[in-house]
């Protein structure tokens, strides 16, 4: 084996006396892909959190080509050549695209005294085409909010190679990717590793693994359990090693007692639109006419802008009241105006971004599962804490929560549990009808398992669930049936039989 690129020799971390981190060793190669694997709170973070200079304090070593390496802060990290790219990317929304891949190694003039813009923008464009990103130069100077996510992940890569890094650690990058973003994504990870950098990737998803690894490094407990390369690592000896015990079925089969398509439905839509905030443009939604019964799984499969994502907002009144069409609830007709009024009738919406939408992270567990039901809990309009503790308490229980307490920062618990909270909060609302949005985004394999379970309970005591997913395979999992958007319509219906990747996906393309 060649000498290794960058090298961890029994790094450690404790915070508070506790280990998070313990005598984890492994190596990691110049020109490899090398995916690092772990449930939710295995040590992941922390280990890159001390290559990326955030913890400068640890124990045991590290060396990058053979010379120590003890980053100080980020800045530190970022000269010795580690970037990291995090699944919120560090982007400033509101800079130009070149002004964000120099920011921290501006070009500069005149001894320093003014920015050379010119410069910047070459190197900028230079850049932007070794990565097949092909920006004018008058999109050098747009602000990188005006464009998509998956542009926004190369600006971010060319970033790094602005400062030269040699070892590139990339944390879940396609969370929020659909099937053709993540395909450019990972000609580029090619890419990068054909340029002879070292790509530290953490991805949740097996299909991801399997496509892009090299060799796979799996932390448990903060402690590391193997290195191995890819081909002598299939997906059930990994799953064992991640969880420490084995998964026999990754999803559960559909429950006996669902309904399925021919009762009465839970919901229904006819000619449902949904209007963009923007009158200058085409409805987000338009025509869609779908039915979900009770205890059944109803996906919606799409690629990015198919409206699915904006059918859910229309639906639960996040958009206020801009649907057309005909909704009924329960065979009730329904007028979506706000969130209140679809959790008074019995609609609950998890979204994609708990971190952003579905959670206040700095405020307790207890605090976050009451949110969306907010006069249950406060009688006479004065909140009661003790109300406010025992649903939570029942709910962590009934959902399997791993917490201290229930008064810690739902941010100091792991992805898998917060996404559970999340659901505890929608749930603590005893909804009939749940719009799950990328449920088990950025959530371990034994948490996944855990949360698909938890659904086939719910539909088979008569809940109604629709869902989106990013990810394919989870929705021809789980889905009873399958509803395919392409550009804000209906493009098929699949059932559970019927559905494949190949016949989703070409519905989402427009081809079906």
């Amino acid at each position: 084996m060649p000498e290794p690129l960058l090298r961890f020799a029994r790094v450690g971390k404790s915070f508070g006396g506790v280990r998070a981190l313990d005598d984890v060793s492994f190596d990691v190669l110049a020109g490899e892909v090398h995916v690092l694997a772990g449930e939710n709170g295995a040590g992941k973070s922390t280990l890159i959190k001390i290559l990326a200079g955030v913890h400068p304090g640890f124990d045991g070593e590290m060396t990058l080509q053979g010379k120590p390496l003890r980053p100080a802060s980020p800045d530190d990290a970022r000269r010795s050549g580690i970037s990291v790219i995090h699944q919120e990317l560090s982007l400033v929304d509101s800079m130009s695209v070149s002004d964000n891949i120099h920011l921290g190694r501006e070009s500069r003039r005149l001894g320093g005294w003014w920015l050379d813009r010119p410069a910047q923008v070459a190197r900028s464009a230079e850049l932007c085409r070794q990565l097949n990103l092909e920006l004018s130069e008058a999109d050098m100077a747009r602000p990188v909010e005006a464009f998509s996510l998956s542009v926004k992940n190369r600006i971010e890569i060319a970033k790094a190679l602005a400062f030269e890094a040699r070892v590139i650690v990339m944390d879940e990058p396609t969370s929020a990717l659909d099937r053709p973003e993540v395909d450019k994504l990972f000609t580029l990870v090619a890419a990068l590793r054909a340029r002879g950098c070292a790509v530290i990737y953490i991805t949740h998803k097996m299909e991801e693994i399997a496509r892009v690894a090299d060799r796979i490094t799996v932390l448990r407990d903060g402690k590391w359990v193997g290195t191995a390369p890819a081909g002598e690592c299939p997906e059930r000896r990994l799953i064992q090693w991640m969880v420490g015990r084995d998964l026999s079925e990754q999803f559960p089969p559909p429950g006996e007692g669902r309904a399925g398509g021919t009762a009465a439905p839970a919901l229904e839509t006819r000619g449902l639109g949904v209007r963009d905030p923007d009158p200058s443009r085409r409805n987000a939604v338009g025509g869609v006419s779908l039915r979900v019964a009770p205890g059944e799984i109803l996906g919606i499969a799409g690629l990015q802008g198919s409206g699915a994502a904006e059918l859910f907002q229309g639906l639960f009144g996040s958009r206020g009241a801009c649907c057309t069409g005909e909704v009924t609830l329960g065979g009730v007709p329904f007028h979506p105006k706000n969130p209140r009024d679809s959790i008074g009738r019995g609609l609950a919406h998890l979204t994609a971004d708990r971190k952003a939408t579905g959670l206040v992270l700095g405020m307790s567990v207890g605090a976050n599962v009451s949110l969306a039901s907010l006069p249950g809990v406060s009688p006479m309009g004065l909140l009661r804490r003790g109300i406010e503790r025992s649903r939570a308490r029942h709910w962590a229980g009934a959902l399997g929560i791993r917490l201290a307490s229930i008064e810690q920062p739902v941010g100091t618990l792991s992805g898998g549990n917060q996404q559970k909270v999340v659901l505890a909060k929608w749930l603590c609302t005893g909804p009939r009808v749940l719009l799950l949005e990328d449920p088990t985004r950025g959530v371990d394999v034994g948490a996944k398992r855990e949360i698909y379970s938890l659904m086939r309970a719910w539909t088979g005591q008569g809940m109604a669930i629709l869902l989106i997913s990013s990810e394919l395979p989870e929705l021809l999992g789980l889905s009873d049936r399958i509803l395919v958007l392409h550009r804000g319509s209906v493009s098929a219906e699949f059932t559970r039989a019927e559905a494949t990747q190949e016949k989703v996906l070409a519905a989402a393309m427009g081809s079906q």
